[in-house]
């Protein structure tokens, strides 16, 4: 079982569930399902089934991760101990509705981008809930969009900071380029059309247009045509962007747009756990 997995069941536990352990026989076996109450995306399932497993709970049937899911559904039909279904019953229903919160988001936003532009992708950041960064990013991923960078170690991601410490754009991709191997792309934030420039004439794999509006990324990629600079680089828009203004980016020739949103202003959805 995963280690954070392990975590939260601990965490959750105590030591002990003394209410299950007064009120419930230790050998009592029991049916229960897991019920929707909310329309969305499912996320997360094959991770709680497997909670479940490790426990000896036989799973009797499941929807799929990516199923669209409507109010009453079961998700879930579970049979083994009644004391340890009680005890992974939050942590289960937490992750579970948590991720499908993500996914249901997710899936929203890229139906609604992909209607004026089938070929942006919506990815995520890394603005995710601590310790739950592994999930979050799958969840991304079940609803349609592009989880982006896992881990730090994923590629180079010149920010903002990082430019300020080394001095300017053309450094910070001189060191990147000498430091890091061939096998990691090179992407730098830049917040104007004269870094844009810079950044493509020195070799960066992706640009990233921070904290642009609809104007000035337009603006900004006319002068990389210009200069016949576009078509060597990936152009993605980050900062700023919400569900509420992500369709004014739509229209524009990039390559990626990516929200924090998806993320950490994710509502969870409503799931129950009830015993039969």
């Amino acid at each position: 079982m995963d280690d954070v997995i392990k975590f939260m069941l601990k965490e959750d536990e105590g030591f002990g569930d003394i209410t299950s352990n007064a009120l419930i026989p230790e050998d009592k076996t029991f049916y229960a399902k897991l019920v929707s109450k909310d329309d969305g995306i499912l996320a997360g399932i094959e991770v709680i089934k497997g909670m479940f497993e490790e426990y000896g709970i036989d799973i009797l049937s499941s929807m799929d991760d990516g199923d669209k899911i409507k109010k009453g559904d079961i998700l879930l039909e579970l049979e083994g101990n009644a004391r340890k279904i009680l005890l992974l019953e939050r942590t289960a229903l937490n992750l579970l509705m948590r991720m499908s919160g993500v996914a249901t988001k997710t899936n929203r936003i890229v139906k609604s981008v992909n209607e004026i532009n089938d070929k942006i992708r919506v990815a995520g950041t890394r603005k995710t809930a601590p310790a739950l960064q592994k999930f979050d990013k799958m969840s991304i991923s079940i609803g349609g969009g592009d989880p982006h960078r896992s881990a730090l170690d994923d590629m180079v991601l010149i920010k903002d900071n990082h430019i300020a410490v080394v001095g300017s754009v053309e450094e910070a991709l001189k060191r990147a380029k000498k430091n890091v191997s061939f096998s990691k792309k090179i992407e730098i934030e830049v917040e104007n059309a004269e870094d844009a420039v810079i950044a493509a004439e020195n070799g960066a794999d992706i640009i990233m247009f921070d904290n642009m509006s609809p104007k000035e990324a337009q603006d900004t990629l006319d002068i990389l045509i210009k200069n016949d600079l576009r078509e060597n680089v990936l152009i993605e828009i980050s900062g700023g962007i919400t569900e509420d203004n992500i369709l004014d980016y739509a229209p524009l020739d990039v390559d990626i747009i990516s929200l924090g949103s998806l993320t950490h202003q994710a509502s969870s959805l409503n799931f129950s756990l009830d015993m039969d």
